[in-house]
């Protein structure tokens, strides 16, 4: 059996709300990723609604919350017509039963109480980053949650708080608890983070909740044999229709051939000649001696499952780009983490990875070394692998930035132009403030705070202050980005800024500088301080109660809209004024930065 992965990337440098609560209801359930049949999930029963009298749940008494925890639905299936008795042979063959789990002595089992790999010495935000919140209003929050989000910076901090290590909240399974931060994560395009959680449980703990979302971690990380340990239990908790799929690839994977054969034959005649049925061929032709070659056709396939992501990643399959396109961000940020993919395939969805907050700077650049490393000589120089290598070693800064702004301007390379601004942050960061190349100061202020290099930015004030008007655009971005002001925030000078933007940005910007602490009275220039909204009322009560997990969930909840544009400012003013409270002030800082370079 395939040995799990634990490694994660932990660093990046990784139409409106509504607006408040809700809003909210977008999303009643995680949306299947599965086709019908495998693994649709039925509308659970409403729970109730959390204690009146509990502060953190911010909701009144008589307000349903919604469904914690879908439960995977019971799919019938026909029994096949047995025609001979070598037919009713192997039936009976795919039939045995597979060997139990091995049992785990008790004083080896590890506790589904307190779970996650981040501790607070190591990037976590606190066993307390949840405190007292009501589990219920927690995994509601998280179930409807529209992931990926438009701010990058807010979903690296949203990761952090999902796979700290914490106790599980009250009135909520522990496990299905781990489950909801794992599928978050999964709907956020980080596989390899649900991974983590989805291990740190023993199977024979799992809830069916748990049983779906390992499931899913498993395609997501194109990784089949992590099914295996869960077919067994898993049969017996569902009848899903995917059980003996996994149960034949598993067969395979472990040297069983004729048991594998007979499982996919049997479901041949129940399912026919689907695209998901051949995918698993595919896998099981891949076992030993299993004498089985697959060709799959992706023609009349109109969208991409996790269950076609998975098995075709896992088999070095490409997914046409047509596909994967329409699959969301997410997969694309599942595909640039699959090992089986060839890494120049990878590459514009390591881009798409790193705007969302999935890849570092780091990663991006060692991704593209990867390709360049396997370059020909002749070509190496007008690859994204040889401009980068200008970018960082050219003889002059000079040629450097014109290296970067050709990196900046391509579109082949992959993403949008802010995730090409993170490819050259470590690159621009390591520029000096140059009066010669103030002209460019904005995008390479913009490209060093995109992977939160704010010290090296700084050193660019002084000469963005004497630019002006010319220079509003860098001066915005330092002026919230900095662990100090480096540049002139007077209130008259934020005044001139709104007067010559008069729009969405200008109010931004006016909510971030009041959000951190270095404006007063935002109200006179159009953002209400004020926490009228359900949603302000809840993240003020995290805030106030040292809950730096709950408002670093409460600020993604606080984004749901498609872009930028789509963040009203007194949301952001909230969530800047929150994070600041709960000492997660760098933070705060990197978003309303991203706030300003990407409006």
């Amino acid at each position: 059996m395939k040995r799990w992965r634990s490694k994660i990337l932990l660093l990046a440098g990784v139409a409106g709300l509504g607006f408040a609560l809700p809003a909210l209801g977008q999303r009643e359930t995680p949306e299947p990723l599965l086709p019908p049949g495998f693994g649709d999930q039925d509308t659970a029963p409403t729970p109730a609604p959390p204690s009146p009298d509990t502060e953190e749940s911010g909701a009144p008494a008589g307000n349903a919350l919604p469904p914690v925890a879908a439960e995977p639905s019971v799919a019938a299936s026909d029994r096949p017509v047995i025609e001979n008795a070598a037919v009713e042979d192997l039936e009976d063959l795919a039939a045995q039963e597979i060997v139990p789990p091995i049992e785990i002595p008790e004083e080896s089992r590890r506790p589904t109480n307190i779970v996650g790999p981040l501790r607070a010495e190591n990037w976590g935000l606190g066993f307390n980053a949840f405190g007292s919140a009501h589990g219920r209003l927690l995994t509601s929050l998280m179930g409807r949650l529209d992931a990926p989000l438009p701010s990058r910076w807010t979903s690296i901090l949203l990761r952090r708080a999902l796979l700290s290590e914490v106790p599980a909240p009250r009135q909520v399974n522990e496990v299905d608890w781990v489950a909801e931060r794992a599928w978050l994560l999964l709907r956020m395009g980080e596989a390899d983070s649900a991974r983590m959680l989805v291990q740190a449980i023993d199977v024979d703990q799992y809830t069916p909740r748990m049983f779906t979302v390992a499931v899913q971690t498993a395609l997501a990380t194109a990784d089949p044999a992590a099914l295996c340990p869960l077919v067994g239990p898993g049969k017996a908790v569902s009848e899903e229709r995917f059980w003996p799929l996994a149960e034949a690839m598993c067969a395979a994977l472990s040297g069983d051939a004729a048991r594998a054969s007979a499982l996919i034959d049997q479901q041949r005649r129940r399912m026919g000649e689907t695209i998901d049925l051949l995918l698993a061929e595919k896998v099981v032709g891949a076992g030993t001696n299993t004498r089985r070659a697959v060709t799959i056709q992706w023609d009349g396939v109109d969208s991409v499952n996790s269950w076609r992501f998975g098995l075709a990643s896992a088999t070095g399959l490409k997914i046409p780009d047509a596909l994967m396109r329409s699959a969301g961000p997410h997969v694309r940020a599942w595909e640039a983490q699959a090992p089986m993919i060839p890494i120049e395939q990878r590459l514009k969805s390591a881009q798409d990875a790193a705007t969302i907050g999935v890849f570092s700077n780091a990663a991006l650049v060692d991704i593209h070394s990867l390709v360049g490393d396997a370059t020909d000589p002749s070509e190496i120089e007008a690859s994204v692998a040889g401009r980068l290598r200008r970018a960082y070693a050219s003889p002059t800064y000079g040629a450097r930035i014109g290296a970067m702004r050709d990196l900046w301007g391509d579109e082949e390379i992959g993403g949008d132009r802010y995730g090409r601004l993170i490819l050259t942050a470590a690159a621009a960061a390591e520029v000096p403030a140059l009066e010669s190349q103030s002209n460019r100061a904005e995008d390479l202020i913009a490209s060093a705070m995109s992977a939160g290099f704010d010290r090296r930015a700084s050193r660019w004030g002084r000469i963005v202050d004497a630019m002006g008007d010319d220079g509003d655009r860098a001066w915005s971005i330092l002026a919230v980005g900095t662990p100090r002001p480096v540049v002139d925030v007077s209130r008259s000078r934020v005044e001139a800024f709104v007067d010559r933007d008069g729009g969405h940005r200008g109010r931004m910007l006016v909510a971030a500088l009041a959000g951190l602490g270095r404006l007063e009275d935002p109200a006179s220039l159009g953002v209400d301080p004020a926490p009228r909204s359900r949603w302000a009322q809840m993240i003020t009560a995290a805030a106030r109660n040292r809950q730096p997990g709950t408002v670093a969930l409460l600020a993604a909840v606080g984004m749901q809209t498609g872009g930028w544009q789509g963040v009203p400012p007194h949301h952001l003013y909230q969530m800047l004024r929150a994070l600041r409270q709960v000492g997660l002030d760098y933070e705060a800082r990197m978003i309303a930065a991203e706030a300003m370079t990407r409006l």
